[in-house]
């Protein structure tokens, strides 16, 4: 992290500072625009950089059909839009484009599942990472902090891989990830409540009362089943994501199926919200406050 970003706490804002950088150190790697972030981003540009900056307007199938070209031809692009925009629309061409063909890709999402209330259900990501992984060999970030959203960038470009960098328009008060796989906030020997990227605070929170262990991950696949097994005591694990609820339930499933066991999946409910509201206002009605994944967690554990 360099230290002039240091105090920038906000994800989208430090993607934008942070890319033009990424482009300047390699000539392969470029950007890919559908109008989503053209105006934040300009200010950041310099001349050396700004004919690998493409904007295709509102096409969103064409943004993934040109990185799939990219990277066919050798380059390494980053893609930038809002999730449903990214993921959900042009899933085809992510599929075929992208895993079809065989190459990589940098998709970096803004918005998370509601920061962007006011717009509606056209602007909710909530299907993004349930989307992927019926696709192969993706790896996702999903940053609680706008420090790990840099290093998972950081990383991805220096690779080949196909990645996914979920941004939030929520943070948690501070970096809790250490050098990979999921992190121990908390031991505890009743239970293990894993929390996924933002949630990190809330979920802090909820079970300060309880003898739980509390893992954190902000890479959320490949899955750290080793890690949960090691860590585990009786066999009643939580997970709390801050997507479409159940998502990892399976890869959680798994990694503990050599034990009898007893699951949670808690994140965006199934059921469609049809009023707008704020942030926080989804929070509560998806229980992803503190005081509705207590009381969740409560009647889990017991």
């Amino acid at each position: 992290m360099t230290t002039s970003l240091a105090a920038e706490t906000d994800q989208r804002e430090r993607f934008y500072r942070v890319v033009p950088e990424l482009l300047a150190d390699d000539t392969r790697r470029a950007l890919v625009l559908a109008e989503i972030g053209v105006a934040y981003l300009d200010p950041h540009l310099t001349d050396d950089v700004r004919p690998r900056v493409i904007n295709v307007g509102i096409r969103e199938q064409l943004l993934i059909s040109v990185a799939g070209g990219m990277a066919l031809a050798g380059m390494r692009p980053i893609v930038h839009t809002f999730p449903p925009f990214l993921i959900e629309r042009p899933f085809e061409q992510v599929k075929l484009d992208l895993g079809h063909q065989g190459v990589g890709a940098v998709l970096v999402s803004s918005g998370g599942s509601y920061s962007m209330a006011a717009g509606g259900q056209t602007h909710f990501g909530h299907r993004d990472v349930a989307l992927l992984d019926t696709l192969d060999d993706w790896t996702i970030h999903v940053p609680g902090h706008a420090d790990e959203a840099e290093r998972a960038l950081r990383r991805a470009v220096a690779s080949d891989d196909r990645v996914y960098i979920r941004l939030d328009g929520r943070s948690n008060r501070r970096r809790y990830s250490e050098a990979g796989g999921f992190t121990v906030l908390k031991r505890g020997s009743a239970g293990t409540v894993i929390a996924v990227g933002p949630t990190a605070d809330n979920t802090l929170k909820a079970v300060e009362h309880r003898d739980v262990t509390v893992l954190y991950a902000d890479t959320i696949r490949p899955f750290d089943a080793e890690t949960v097994v090691s860590t585990l005591t009786l066999p009643d694990l939580a997970i709390v994501e801050p997507y479409l609820a159940g998502t990892s339930i399976p890869h959680l499933s798994d990694a503990v199926k050599h034990v009898p066991h007893r699951l949670l999946g808690l994140g965006v409910e199934h059921k469609e919200l049809r009023k707008y509201g704020s942030p926080k206002d989804h929070e509560r009605a998806h229980g992803l406050d503190v005081e509705g994944l207590k009381n969740r967690l409560d009647d889990f554990f017991g």
